[in-house]
């Protein structure tokens, strides 16, 4: 498999060798929305809570009379089908989000991604990604320079330099690669991979 190559410009300048079993699959739709929307769910934190009727603030005395008024009988306030009642089914802080993806699933799904990209075009390679301070002026002029405005980068070694001058850059995304991610791959709209990087993401998704 044969990857362009970007020099500092944005333009390819040559074509780099790279593992059909990572940027060469077959694209499985199914398995990649699997996948994203295990991440995404998997994030999620339960924390939200709601109240049902033992626990919502309520007084026990009985509304009004049994009988003769013509209206449905009740008990207590905080029934649910009352206004400022308890819920139901509320929901509760210990509930659990979370989708099981088996290792060889997301490998595969991963690799799907990848491979989709380079067949999309926005995937290349760039020998490497690097500032001389820890300036966001300097990264973002290297980026303009490129012609790039949503980026993803896969650097195989990210310095101090580099993660403070790209964190407070809008719609650029710097990581190594044991934490790309299906969701930000999916997202930007280029995704640039450094050479070192190359190896490492072979070894975890091939």
């Amino acid at each position: 498999m044969q990857l362009e190559l970007l020099n500092e410009q944005g333009q390819s300048s040559s074509k780099v060798d790279a593992p059909d079993t990572v940027f060469a699959r077959d694209y499985n739709e199914a398995l990649v929305h699997q996948v994203v929307v295990a991440y995404q769910a998997n994030a999620r934190q339960g924390t939200r809570a709601q109240k049902d009727r033992g626990t919502v603030k309520h007084s026990t005395k009985k509304p009004f009379r049994q009988k003769g008024t013509g209206r449905a009988r009740a008990g207590m306030t905080s029934s649910p089908i009352w206004r400022g009642g308890g819920r139901i089914f509320p929901n509760l802080p210990d509930e659990n989000f979370s989708h099981k993806v088996n290792k060889k699933m997301y490998r595969a799904g991963m690799a799907s991604i990848l491979s989709q990209l380079v067949r999309d075009g926005r995937l290349a390679v760039v020998d490497s990604i690097s500032v001389d301070a820890p300036k966001t002026k300097l990264l973002a002029q290297k980026f303009k320079a490129m012609g790039l405005d949503s980026v993803m980068v896969i650097a195989d070694q990210v310095d101090d330099n580099l993660a403070l001058a790209s964190r407070n850059l809008a719609n650029v995304l710097v990581v190594e690669p044991r934490y790309a991610d299906p969701l930000s791959l999916v997202f930007y709209k280029k995704v640039l991979v450094t050479k070192g990087a190359i190896e490492q993401l072979k070894e975890m998704f091939a």
